[in-house]
C-alpha cells in the first residue's frame, strides 16, 4: 500500500472526534452517513439564518431581532454537538455543516459591522484573512489525498466568544446607557475570541503542514 491510499483510513493526530456514545477516537470518515438527523437539523437552521440575520442588519436596521437571530445560533452551535453525542447521531455531513455554518455567521457579521461602522475594517481583515488561508490548507490536503482536519477545541472555543461577542458589540453601538455597560464586555469578548481564532487557525496550519511533510517522507521512502 502506498502512502496516498493508506490516508484515507488513517486518523491525523489531533484530528479525532469521540464516536458516538464512547470514548474511543474516530476520524471523520468514521462518522456515519446519516443526512436526515436533528443535529443535521440544526445546523441547517442555522445556515438559514445567515441571510436573515443580513437583511434584519443592512436592511431595517431591526438590531433587537438581528440580535435574536445571533442567540439562537449560537444555542443551536451548542445544542447539535451535544444532541449528536447523546443520540448517537454524529455524522460526516455534520461535522461539514457545523463549522461551514460558524465560518458563515462570522464573516457575514464582520462584513456587516464593517457596512454598519460597528468595528474597523483591520479587524475584518485580518480574520477573513484567516479563512482565505484555511481554504488554501485545505485544497492542499484535499491534493494530498488527505480528509478535512477536525474541528479543534481551540476553534470552538473561539467561535463560542466571537458569536456571544457580536450581539454586544451590536448593543454597544450607540451612547445610551445600555451600550455604556454592554461595550467593556463586547469589547473583552470580540479581542479574546479574535486571538484564539487566530490561534486555532495557527494551529490547524501546523497540524496540515506536519501531515503533508510526513506524507512526503513517506511517499520518499516507500
Amino acid at each position: 500500500m502506498t502512502a496516498t491510499e493508506g490516508r484515507a483510513g488513517e486518523v491525523p493526530p489531533g484530528g479525532r472526534t469521540g464516536a458516538p456514545g464512547t470514548g474511543t477516537p474516530v476520524s471523520r470518515d468514521d462518522l456515519g452517513d446519516g443526512v436526515v438527523t436533528v443535529p443535521n437539523a440544526l445546523s441547517v437552521l442555522r445556515l438559514l439564518g445567515v441571510p436573515l440575520f443580513l437583511w434584519l442588519l443592512l436592511g431595517p436596521h431591526a438590531d433587537g431581532w438581528a440580535i435574536v437571530v445571533l442567540a439562537v445560533a449560537g444555542v443551536t452551535d451548542w445544542a447539535d454537538g451535544k444532541l449528536a453525542r447523546a443520540l448517537g447521531q454524529a455524522s460526516r455531513l455534520g461535522a461539514l455543516l457545523d463549522p461551514a455554518a460558524d465560518r458563515l455567521y462570522i464573516i457575514a457579521t464582520l462584513v456587516a459591522f464593517v457596512l454598519r461602522d460597528v468595528v474597523p475594517l483591520w479587524v475584518v481583515a485580518v480574520l477573513v484573512g484567516r479563512e482565505l488561508v484555511l481554504g488554501l490548507t485545505l485544497l492542499a490536503l484535499r491534493r494530498a489525498g488527505w480528509p478535512p482536519l477536525q474541528v479543534h477545541y481551540l476553534g470552538k472555543a473561539a467561535t463560542f466568544l466571537l458569536l456571544y461577542a457580536f450581539p454586544l458589540l451590536l448593543l454597544a453601538d450607540g451612547e445610551s446607557p445600555v451600550a455604556v455597560v454592554a461595550r467593556p464586555f463586547a469589547n473583552a469578548l470580540t479581542v479574546w475570541g479574535g486571538v484564539l481564532y487566530l490561534l486555532a487557525g495557527v494551529l490547524y496550519v501546523v497540524q496540515a503542514v506536519g501531515l503533508l511533510r510526513g506524507a512526503r517522507f513517506a511517499g520518499g521512502t516507500s
